[in-house]
């Protein structure tokens, strides 16, 4: 069977009738903005966790005076320790989470380790950045603002692409239109399909042309500097047999309203600059309303775990220690919550997240929440600022002990707790591999409850953690064409 191929234009400016046609070689392209210099985040970020770390001096076997230079700084360390940083952090009930309002504490916390977000922001707290340059008393973009410049640039430029391909296919019909008025030979079967449907075999699409974003501006700018010239010297009649190099090309009512979306008219708004007197009173009477939210887990890892937090209650008048945290997140962890009185089960929601959270910390890994991909955590390994997470975890709690499937009551109430259908896994599964992460199913053995009082048990926060088991079991989706032999 014979195979016809199809020539397709490798600019916009080689397509019959484009707007582009006329556009000379010695065009100059335009200048690119300068772009700001990006933070040194290696610099920001270099300590990975909130801790003052004060190393003792070199140890050289062959020369006695060294040791005696370590046990002294042992010594000095030893009874007169340093001076550790600890920051300050209330409960609220609304949203069951720890609020951190000092700004001091804030950057802290976010530069090193990367713990919680602003409530005003997608991650870094940068809500009093981005009002200072709302209102011009500061340049430069924010990560927000970037973000959404090039979300509008690709909406442009898949917007200009529609443009130039309903554009090819007029100019293709009109020209088959006039071969078959003027009795010329019928177009070969081949030719007649349109460009954007399987005109290749084996029923592949053809791409048009490779468009990028600034072909598409310099044809739209050269298009309304001919539409502009029409309008100074007349519409220019053709010849009888000529057809007008321009044609009208009519958009539906979405792509007329969306098309030409200017991004600055989007992220700057117009107006005059304040005066220097008036800036500085305007920045002194703007207050930064932004708080960082912590999640119970990192709060209880930052207050237990490292023990730089200080957690008050949500009135902010008493200190609540690790061993009363614990048992208060546990009781907060449902809805509504528990009473306190409650005694604390084994697989409380906050135990089996917080068992998760603390392996993870302890690996290195950074622990951020996955609520956005429909899971419990994501882990990346330097932070958000460096790269994107590279696992997405999920938390199942798996009762293997024999305690469990004593009695048919148990064995029920564990089915319910863990059990999970095909569905989930393949949705969960399908979209961790759209957004480029492996899934982590993360089991935790879950202990029978002990014999001793709860109160008595949780005094020793590390022997109850240490009852815990944590498995993991990494799934990939498997696609045939990209794993052959």
């Amino acid at each position: 069977m014979a195979s016809s191929s199809t020539s397709i234009p490798n600019s916009p400016a080689e397509l019959p009738g484009s707007p582009a046609k006329s556009m000379p070689h010695n065009n100059p392209r335009p200048a690119h903005r300068s772009r700001p210099p990006k933070p040194n985040y290696k610099h920001i970020h270099r300590f990975p966790l909130p801790l003052d770390v004060h190393p003792l001096p070199p140890l050289i076997p062959h020369n006695p005076l060294s040791l005696i230079s370590v046990v002294l700084s042992y010594l000095t360390y030893f009874i007169s320790p340093p001076h550790q940083e600890t920051y300050a952090a209330y409960f609220d009930s609304a949203t069951s989470s720890v609020h951190v309002t000092d700004e001091r504490a804030i950057q802290a916390l976010w530069e090193m380790g990367f713990f919680g977000k602003g409530t005003l922001s997608r991650s870094q707290p940068s809500w009093l950045e981005r009002e200072k340059k709302r209102r011009g008393l500061l340049g430069g973009q924010t990560n927000e603002e970037l973000t959404r410049q090039r979300r509008t640039e690709r909406r442009e430029l898949k917007l200009e692409r529609a443009r130039m391909e309903k554009v090819a296919i007029e100019q293709r019909l009109k020209a088959e239109a006039a071969a078959r008025e003027s009795g010329a030979a019928t177009v070969d079967q081949t030719t007649t399909t349109p460009l954007l449907t399987d005109g290749a075999p084996g029923g592949t699409a053809v791409t048009l042309e490779k468009f990028s974003l600034r072909k598409a501006r310099e044809a739209r700018m050269l298009e309304s500097q001919r539409s502009k010239k029409q309008e100074n010297h007349g519409p220019a009649s053709p010849s009888p047999g000529q057809e007008s190099p321009s044609k009208a090309v009519r958009f539906s009512p979405v792509v007329q309203e969306k098309e030409f979306v200017s991004g600055s008219a989007i992220l700057h708004l117009p107006g005059p600059a304040p005066e220097a007197h008036e800036a500085s009173q305007e920045e002194r009477a703007l207050n930064n309303e932004e708080h960082l939210q912590l999640s119970n887990e990192e709060a209880f890892f930052l207050a237990y775990g490292l023990g730089v937090l200080h957690v008050y209650d949500h009135q902010q008048k008493n200190i609540i220690p690790p061993t009363s945290l614990l048992s208060f997140f546990c009781h907060n962890s449902y809805y509504p919550p528990r009473d306190p009185s409650a005694v604390l089960n084994p697989d409380d929601p906050f135990m089996i997240s917080y068992i998760v959270y603390h392996h993870f910390r302890s690996l290195g890994w950074v622990v951020r929440s996955g609520v956005k991909f429909g899971v419990d955590y994501l882990l990346y390994n330097r932070g958000p600022v460096f790269s994107h997470a590279e696992f997405a975890v999920v938390v199942i709690p798996a009762y293997e002990h024999s305690y469990w499937s004593e009695t048919s009551d148990r064995r029920s109430y564990c089915a319910t707790k863990q059990t999970r259908s095909w569905w989930w896994l393949h949705c969960v599964n399908r979209v961790q591999a759209q957004v480029k992460k492996s899934l982590v199913v993360c089991y935790v053995e879950v202990p029978p409850p002990s014999s001793h009082d709860s109160k008595n048990h949780t005094e020793d926060i590390g022997a109850l953690l240490s009852r815990y088991r944590v498995r993991e079991m990494l799934i990939r989706r498997w696609v045939p064409n990209r794993t052959r032999d």
